[in-house]
Parts: structure tokens; C-alpha cells; sequence
């Protein structure tokens, strides 16, 4: 191939992906700092504990998934030559490794961890509330529970905003790309 082909071939490509690469990282951005800041903070203020409880159960794990799905697209479509452009330079592919490993950890494991505890800590509060008609001390089992869940929800939580500065790095370094002309 000619370079004035290879030129003109990057080109295009480029133009394909980055709106592609836009829509995907700004999809992906604000859906992180949406759920992690704003949707979050209102259901915990406005729901009662057991509705509140069902909600993220069933929120996470899609919300994990689609984290995942959309670190590998907007990673697939970094202009001009997607993937190739990633392995280019340390600088292109650091910030979504950074992301993508506390994403694939909150899927796969404190994610599914942290729900599981949830649940289980409810059981074990309907078990422990039918011994008793006064105010009910925790159990050994609701302490140790609450315990797990701490540890696991506390990781889940930093793994996100690790994830989420990863990202703030990766909108630093796109943003630089830009050529402002004043």
C-alpha cells in the first residue's frame, strides 16, 4: 500500500471511530459518576432499608456488567485505529487497565460478594427479630455478617473510584488531544 492509501485509510477510520470512541466513554463516565453519586445517594435518603436493599441488588450487577462492556468499547474504538492505537504507547492503555481490573474485581468479586452479605444479613435479621419482643441485641451471626459486608461493600466502593479516576485520567488525556483555536 501506498502511504498517501495508508493515509487516507487512518483517516477514515478515525472519522468512523471517534464518535463511536465519544459516545462510549461519555456514556461510560457518566454512568459511573451517576449511579456512584447522585442515583445512590438519593434512593439511600428516600427508600425504606429493604427497598433500598432490593434496589442495588438488582441494580450492580448490571450496572458491573455494563461498566465492563463499556471500558472494552470505548478501548475497541480509540481513534484513529482502535485497538492498535491503544498498544501504541503505555500512556493510551495504563489508564484502562487501571480501570478495567477494579471493574472486572467488582463483577466477578466483590460485586457478587457484597450482595450475597446483603441478603443474608436480612435473613439473619428476620431470624434473630423472631426470638425477642424488646429491642434486639446482634448476634454473633449479624455481627460476623455485618462485618464481611463491610469489608466487601468498603473494597467494592474503593475499587469504583479507582475505576472513576482511571477514567478522569483518560478525559485529561483526550481532552489534550483537542486543538482549540482561538
Amino acid at each position: 500500500m501506498s502511504s498517501m492509501v495508508l493515509a487516507n485509510l487512518t483517516r477514515t477510520s478515525a472519522t468512523f471511530l471517534a464518535p463511536l470512541h465519544i459516545l462510549f466513554f461519555s456514556t461510560l463516565f457518566g454512568s459511573e459518576l451517576y449511579v456512584s453519586f447522585v442515583m445512590l445517594k438519593v434512593c439511600y435518603r428516600s427508600l425504606p432499608r429493604t427497598a433500598f436493599t432490593t434496589l442495588l441488588k438488582r441494580i450492580f450487577p448490571t450496572h458491573f456488567r455494563c461498566q465492563v462492556l463499556l471500558l472494552l468499547l470505548t478501548a475497541a474504538t480509540i481513534p484513529p485505529r482502535g485497538p492498535l492505537t491503544l498498544v501504541e504507547s503505555k500512556s493510551n492503555w495504563i489508564p484502562f487497565l487501571v480501570a478495567g481490573i477494579p471493574a472486572l474485581l467488582n463483577m466477578v468479586v466483590y460485586g457478587p460478594r457484597t450482595r450475597q452479605m446483603m441478603i443474608e444479613q436480612i435473613h439473619q435479621e428476620t431470624r434473630d427479630g423472631g426470638k425477642s419482643d424488646g429491642p434486639i441485641e446482634p448476634s454473633d451471626d449479624k455481627k460476623a455478617l455485618t462485618k464481611s459486608f463491610s469489608r466487601n461493600h468498603a473494597m467494592s466502593i474503593h475499587l469504583n473510584l479507582v475505576s472513576i479516576g482511571a477514567m478522569v485520567w483518560w478525559a485529561w488525556k483526550l481532552a489534550s488531544r483537542l486543538e482549540a483555536q482561538l
